[in-house]
């Protein structure tokens, strides 16, 4: 599954007129519960400024274990986990934070707690919104939830936002396609790497993704099978879903 001829993506920079490239991962990482070195390994290799991860530890000492996987990855914790019900952003030293803010969506009886995890940050003269998630697998809340989201990251008012994370829902679905009249879907929009990310073993669909605001330019996405350092026996021990890697160009703010 490696790809040796894969193009090179966008390092992050901030370029003179203030605008900055920035890189965002978006990853599954089934509560830490397989190698996390592997895990570890990974997130590093991708050089990411942002990561949006989804099933993050959020029982015993889950706070503990995000800031070392942080650590391990080069990265800082900047919200979410237990107080998003799973969802939860990493950063780099280059982001400067504004704000952290960490929701809890409508419980459903007899499902899992759902949150979102958000922040908006600054790059240089860029500031960006940021926002994972991780959608119910029952069809009718999931449409809800999307519905939701849309309002949160239209909350943080800000002119340019990032979200991504585990859909549960392949592109075509009711719920993509209400996230894709929003925002712009990053796969579709610069193809890079890899499209599908379940399993890691035996890839067939694509339920992650990355979306963003208008404005916002994308320079690749997709799984990041071939990137230097990223081992393709790493992806498969790191955890249940492959991670999606974007580079986006985001306009200075005025």
């Amino acid at each position: 599954m490696a790809t040796s001829s894969l193009p090179p993506l966008s390092n992050s920079r901030t370029e003179a007129d203030g605008s900055a490239v920035v890189r965002v991962l978006s990853y599954n990482i089934r509560s830490m519960r397989d190698d996390t070195d592997a895990l570890a390994r990974v997130i590093a290799a991708c050089a990411p400024d942002l990561v949006l991860l989804q099933e993050a530890p959020r029982l015993f000492r889950w706070r503990k274990k995000l800031t070392r996987l942080a650590d391990a990855s080069g990265l800082v914790l900047l919200s979410g986990g237990g107080t998003a019900a799973g969802p939860a952003l990493l950063c780099s030293l280059r982001a400067t934070v504004e704000r952290t803010e960490d929701v809890l969506l409508p419980l459903t009886p007899g499902r899992h707690r759902r949150g979102l995890a958000t922040a908006v940050v600054r790059f240089g003269g860029a500031r960006l919104g940021v926002l994972s998630c991780h959608l119910s697998l029952e069809a009718e809340e999931r449409h809800a939830q999307a519905g939701l989201l849309l309002d949160r990251l239209a909350a943080l008012d800000v002119p340019h936002a990032v979200a991504g994370g585990d859909l549960n829902e392949r592109p075509g679905g009711r719920t993509f396609r209400r996230l894709g009249d929003g925002l712009r879907d990053c796969w579709t929009a610069a193809p890079w790497g890899g499209e599908y990310t379940f399993t890691p073993t035996a890839p067939d669909r694509r339920i992650d993704a990355v979306f963003v605001t208008e404005g916002v330019e994308v320079l690749g996405c997709g799984v990041p099978h071939g990137l230097a350092g990223v081992a393709e026996a790493d992806l498969r021990a790191a955890t249940d879903h492959l991670p999606v890697l974007t580079a986006l160009r985001v306009p200075a703010t005025p």
